[in-house]
């Protein structure tokens, strides 16, 4: 008897140590996280519809890694301007508007209808960062002397102008340089409504190490490794298109990856402790002597260049890009804030851990529950409005509110993310890893070399 609460203690305590050295190591913190939203998602398939089917489970996982991975990529440009110098920017989908759109006029072939410049890819990627950044500068000049508040209004503002912009006719196709006669002429184009053919795309060289024509797999044959690796999954029942797919989301954890280290560096070097001196006091700044103003604008380009880089691996893989999807609307933004609001502003842990649980729980899980709901359960047509659902709640007959809730899952989604940020300000307004201290310095300046310590 007298063992048993020693026994709970040393289980008490070898959890309480397991538990620190996770949530201690911000790597085995982030393989956690994923590994729960797999295990999650694998359970979830094998009582769906699919059952045990491997492709499946691999089709499903692709597709949460490739979601978590986009909006942790996001989440980290934002947070350059959120988390670490206080800036409310709004406007992050018309970024990464400019630089998809930057990016299809320097590499679409001068051909094509809308036409563009044919240079290769990494031109066009370069090109494309590069106008987002040169449009982040031209709305910082004059917007950074407004408040925080005033600053969103202005870029929410400016995005819509630039997706508007971008689906009106005059800018459908255009021409540059028409009355200089000693430039030649450059004709571009937007597309309009009709969006841009891209068959230059960060797709092409993931495809490149599986196909001998990337460009148009079905009609070319196989690499070396695209026989071996292809081959492979085929034999477990993976499709090719999902081994494709899964290549190019590695890529995107890569780019995570580069995103996390330059945002680490960043934040431990002198002008990233300048930046988070802006954000806690600007005018404690102002008076040590920074221009902060130039402090925000070099922070506001660098933020807005990796944003038109996340939106060129977001929208233009696909090959084609709209002005008119959701990629590019508002609601876009509300998502990646949503996103780094849970991981913490400030924590770059925390942005991709965000990233993560909005792609996995909030955006992609509630749409496997509807799958899984509707394969287990019967539930019959569902009642057509809330009021009609809700009555049903009173006579206890929840198959009605249960087959609405199910059927309207999508837009329900909104309601529980805004229960999700009422919960998250109320009980964590810091999100999960926003109230970590940050160090002042990137050296430990208890510690001085070749010194004897004070007794």
């Amino acid at each position: 008897m007298s063992d048993g609460p020693g026994a709970l203690d040393g289980v008490r305590r070898r959890w309480d140590a397991a538990a620190t050295r996770v949530f201690g190591n911000d790597p085995l913190l982030v393989a956690a996280v994923m590994l729960g939203i797999y295990v999650l998602f694998t359970a979830m398939t094998l009582v769906g519809p699919s059952g045990g089917d491997l492709g499946a489970i691999v089709s499903n996982l692709q597709a949460v890694t490739f979601w978590t991975a986009l909006y942790a990529m996001m989440a980290l440009a934002l947070n350059l301007h959120w988390g670490y110098t206080g800036l409310f920017n709004i406007g992050v989908a018309g970024f990464m508007a400019v630089g998809v759109y930057a990016f299809a006029a320097l590499t679409v072939p001068p051909s094509a209808s809308p036409p563009g410049l044919g240079l290769p890819l990494v031109v066009g990627i370069a090109g494309g960062m590069l106008a987002a950044a040169f449009v982040g500068v031209l709305t910082a000049l004059p917007a950074l002397r407004l408040r925080a508040d005033y600053l969103a209004i202005v870029t929410v503002a400016l995005s819509e102008i630039i997706r508007r912009s971008l689906l009106s006719p005059e800018l459908e196709e255009f021409t540059l340089f028409s009355n200089l006669g000693f430039v030649p002429d450059v004709t571009l184009g937007s597309g309009a409504g009709r969006g841009i053919n891209m068959p230059t795309n960060p797709s092409i060289p993931v495809k490149s190490v599986l196909y001998t024509d990337p460009g148009n797999p079905a009609a070319g044959g196989r690499t070396v490794v695209g026989k071996a690796v292809l081959g492979a999954a085929e034999s477990a029942g993976v499709r090719e298109t999902v081994v494709s797919q899964f290549a190019y989301t590695l890529v995107l954890v890569a780019v995570v990856v580069l995103f996390y280290w330059l945002l680490v560096r960043v934040g431990n070097s002198p002008f990233g402790r300048v930046l988070k001196a802006i954000r806690e006091d600007e005018l404690v700044a102002n008076s040590l002597g920074k221009d902060t103003r130039v402090f925000k604008i070099k922070v506001f380009a660098l933020g807005c260049a990796l944003m038109g880089l996340g939106g060129i691996l977001w929208e233009a893989q696909r090959g084609f890009t709209d002005a008119s999807v959701t990629t590019f609307r508002p609601l876009q933004t509300f998502y990646i804030f949503v996103a780094l609001i849970i991981g913490g502003a400030g924590s770059n842990t925390g942005s991709v851990l965000g990233g993560a649980l909005f792609a996995g729980l909030l955006f992609q899980g509630p749409l496997f529950v509807r799958r899984i709901v509707a394969h287990l359960l019967n539930l019959g047509d569902p009642p057509s409005t809330f009021v009609g659902a809700a009555a049903g709640l009173f006579s206890l007959e929840l198959g009605g509110f249960l087959a609405y809730t199910v059927n309207n899952i999508s837009e329900l989604r909104f309601v529980f993310l805004g229960l999700v940020l009422i919960y998250l300000m109320q009980r964590r307004p810091t999100g999960l890893l926003g109230h970590r201290k940050e160090a002042a310095a990137s050296v430990d300046l208890m510690e001085r070399p070749g010194g004897e310590s004070d007794e």
